[in-house]
Formats: C-alpha cells, structure tokens, sequence
C-alpha cells in the first residue's frame, strides 16, 4: 500500500475535495409548496408576501383603468381615445371571447345559446345596456356577471378597453339614425332600391350617371 510520502500533494487535495463532495447535492435541504415546516412559528414552508411587495409590471397604480369604476361607480368615460387600430383589435378580440355567446352583432344569439345553453345572454341593444356606462361592460368582463365567468385572466385589461370601445359601435351600429351623421358629411351608401312585386323577381334600380360620366367612361 503506497504511502502518503508518494502521494503527490495535487492527488492529495483532490482527494480531499472528493471526500467533501456529497452525492446528495441534489437533494438539498428546501421547502416545498405548501408543505408543512418547523422552522417557522406558524408551520408554513409558503411565506406570504413582505408588505409592499409589487410583481414585476403589475404595478396598477392607475385603479381606473384596471377596475373602470371611480369609487365603487362605474365610469363612462374611455382611459385611452378610441383609434381605428383600437377598434379593429376589440373587433378581433370580442369575436374570439364574446361573439360564441352575444354573436358578432351582440344580439344575444351566438352559437352556445343557439345550441341549448339555458341562459342566453342580453342583447347589447336594449335600452338598459345602450345606457350603461363603460365601466359597467368592463366590470363584467373582469368579475363575471350571473352564469357569465370573469376574462380576467383570458383578455388583459387593455383587451378589456378595446373590446368596450367596440361594443359601443356596436350598438351604435345597429341603432343609428341619419341625425347622428356630422352636418355636411354624406351617408356613405345610400340604400338601394329595387323595383318589380315584392315576393317576387326584383332587379335594382339603375343609378343616375354622376358628373363622372356613367359606368364604364372615363371622368370628365
């Protein structure tokens, strides 16, 4: 057996840094999630949260706009301004989240009530919701409302936003009148007329050539 003299000083240490080394490293002593624990007075290995603590972007110091109400009133009034790109978005996301229950034209009639849910949803359209404030709408996304579940956790609160800005012009889409129109500004498309039996075979009226020149010429 060689002795300790013929043992170099570098296998020496080695040696004894091996002999410190555990093969248990990996099971080292730790507190698992909601397990039980001596160490603390109360025996909870989960520690609640130190007094003040704030998680990383979620910071809420604005409470109107992750709650929509001002006190404990809902607010009528939009956090950001209302944009074309604001729209489509809440268009996009009302489709994916709402329209399987309120449709796409907020009646009420989407595909789940159409397919036996018992409890079909409200239209957007009667006077009751017309009048609701904004924050109403957000308030029942993010809280729920009867059988309908919170999205809090589906649809972020600017989601939220965008999806009140569209109701809106939804329900003003489906009860505008000509006075709502901008004095000065033209409608659009006026709406067609056709002629014939009604019930029957009906062709459009033709349209009066404008200043243009009729269908097919080139401006004048």
């Amino acid at each position: 057996m060689p002795s300790l003299r013929n043992i170099s000083p570098v296998a020496l240490v080695g040696l004894l840094w091996l002999a410190g080394c555990r093969q248990d490293m990996q099971d080292q002593p730790r507190f698992k999630p909601l397990a039980r624990s001596d160490f603390y007075p109360d025996q909870r290995a989960s520690r609640p949260l130190v007094a003040g603590t704030v998680a990383r972007g979620d910071l809420r110091d604005d409470t109107y706009f992750y709650t929509g109400k001002v006190g404990d009133t809902p607010g009528d009034v939009m956090p950001f301004p209302v944009t074309q790109p604001v729209l489509e978005r809440g268009r996009e996301r009302f489709n994916i989240y709402c329209a399987p229950c309120h449709s796409r034209l907020g009646d009420g009639n989407g595909m789940i009530p159409s397919r036996g849910f018992a409890r079909k949803p409200p239209s957007y359209h009667i006077e009751r919701l017309r009048k609701a404030p904004l924050g109403y709408f957000f308030d029942v996304m993010t809280n729920g409302f009867g059988a309908m579940p919170d999205y809090s956790a589906q649809i972020p609160p600017k989601d939220r936003w965008t999806i009140v800005a569209y109701i809106r012009a939804l329900q003003l889409s489906q009860n505008a009148s000509a006075k709502d129109v901008p004095q000065g500004q033209a409608i659009p498309s006026a709406p067609a007329k056709f002629r014939g039996v009604p019930g029957g075979a009906v062709l459009p009226e033709p349209v009066a050539p404008t200043v243009e020149g009729e269908k097919g010429d080139e401006p004048r």
